[in-house]
């Protein structure tokens, strides 16, 4: 207990915070559409995201439990921020310095906003950081064939994840850990990936995660496609927007909007092709805009607050009860076997909503700490810390370029950051697996005939 009273002490307002949104909201928090999409009793593979989170509801669907799900999400993060902590004072750091590290996913709003949604990304959070922290931990077949298979998972929940594959097989190579190790780690990986594209196919004739990536792609380049300068083809031309640029809404509103060109097209498949092909054209002809357009995004990273007081957000907790449409409520009941619609509880929900106001880490201090934190293991050469700052920049930098800037997408990163904050505070001699060191069975051959004990 004296061991790691800062992290008890630490963990019981953490826990009180999440006993207020599970009393405070009943059942659970909702997402616009998307939470309904996930909770349909008919799976089958997503055309605008993919169906992992889906599958996962469907497993817990006999418990009849929305409140199930949210308190099982809310155990993960914070299972995922001990599992942290522990692996930090294995590694060396005190007992305080682990816990302060991993306060940021403890008691961040949003972390536990996320959590209490009926949304794939707590789950997706917890599915990336563990399988980092596992080829961080140990180098063997097992761990590696472990963490594929959870980097795989993860790429069916939000296929953000996908790349995570290509970096952490990148960190098994640079770390030496043998060819069954990344054998290992590729073959599990491509497991869930591999037969979710099968179900795709079987159900919509084609081997794909989604069939929304060209959607997504030609929503970006609205913030700045000019289409006299594209010059697209006929068959493409109708993708053009009809507004002029200062006047054009975020690109998000370019997918489901009455106004969108996009929904002229018929067919999903083929308006994903048409779509993906005018958004290549468009960053081909206007690169330069393309890049100034994905910069506007990134400097909401150096926003301090998370929402204005004025702002609409569908991620500021309710202060009134938002009545559900009939195609949700219907949806939402028929999982949750009663009434589904989220019920506030005052005045547990208004102390969480007063949490919500500053219970945050600002975006400055987050975005320059993972900055700091790269340049010290790139000057440390420590692959240990890289490994997981890499992972939390790419999960930062790639919606804006893809999609668009959303606070939702910065979240998944923290942990991460946190991760790699700890690798690189520790001492010299408590890292052993800096570049010059690679670990392993012939690494410690090469020690012990040399006459080292």
């Amino acid at each position: 207990m004296r061991t790691h009273r800062a992290l008890l002490i630490a963990l019981v307002p953490a826990v009180i915070l999440r006993l207020l949104a599970v009393v405070g909201y009943s059942p659970a928090l909702y997402f616009w559409a998307d939470s309904f999409a996930f909770l349909r009793e008919e799976l089958a593979p997503g055309t605008t995201r993919p169906s992992g989170y889906s599958l996962l509801l469907a497993l817990l669907r006999p418990a009849h439990s929305l409140t199930l799900v949210t308190v099982l999400q809310h155990l993960a993060v914070v299972g995922l921020a001990v599992a942290i902590y522990a692996f930090l004072r294995k590694r060396g750091l005190p007992g305080w310095g682990a816990t302060l590290l991993v306060t940021p996913i403890l008691f961040d709003e949003f972390m536990i906003l996320l959590e209490h949604m009926i949304m794939a990304d707590a789950v997706f959070i917890v599915l990336i950081t563990a399988a980092v922290l596992l080829l961080i931990w140990r180098s063997t077949p097992v761990t590696s064939g472990v963490a594929g298979l959870l980097l795989g998972l993860a790429g069916i929940f939000r296929t953000v994840g996908l790349p995570l594959l290509v970096l952490a097989a990148a960190y098994v190579l640079l770390k030496r850990y043998g060819w069954r190790s990344l054998t290992a780690l590729l073959v599990a990986g491509a497991v869930p990936l591999g037969a979710y594209a099968v179900w795709a196919k079987a159900e919509k004739g084609t081997y794909a995660l989604t069939q929304a990536d060209g959607n997504f792609l030609w929503s970006r380049t609205m913030s700045f496609a000019d289409c006299e300068v594209i010059r697209p083809p006929a068959e493409l031309a109708v993708l053009c927007p009809n507004m002029p640029v200062e006047q054009r809404p975020y690109p998000p509103h370019w997918l489901w909007e009455d106004f969108s060109p996009l929904l002229k097209i018929p067919g999903i498949a083929h308006r994903n092709e048409l779509a993906g092909q005018f958004a290549r054209e468009a960053i081909m002809a206007q690169p330069f805009d393309y890049l100034q357009a994905v910069s506007v995004d990134f400097k909401q990273f150096f926003r301090w607050e998370r929402t204005a007081s004025d702002e609409s957000s569908p991620y500021k907790l309710p202060s009134v009860e938002r009545p559900l449409k009939d195609f949700a409520k219907e949806t939402a009941d028929s999982y949750e076997g009663a009434s589904a619609s989220t019920g506030i509880n005052e005045p547990f929900a208004g102390w969480l909503r007063a949490y919500q106001r500053f219970g945050y880490l600002p975006f400055p201090l987050f975005t320059l700490g993972l900055l700091v934190t790269l340049g010290f293991a790139a000057w440390r050469r420590d692959l240990d810390a890289l490994f997981p700052g890499v992972t939390a920049l790419a999960l930062l930098v790639s919606p804006p370029f893809l999609a668009a800037f959303d606070l939702r997408y910065v979240i998944p990163a923290i942990p991460l950051a946190c991760l790699a904050a700890g690798l690189t505070m520790l001492r010299g001699e408590s890292r052993p697996h800096s570049m010059e060191e690679p670990r392993g069975p012939r690494h410690s051959r090469r020690h012990a005939q040399a006459g080292n004990p």
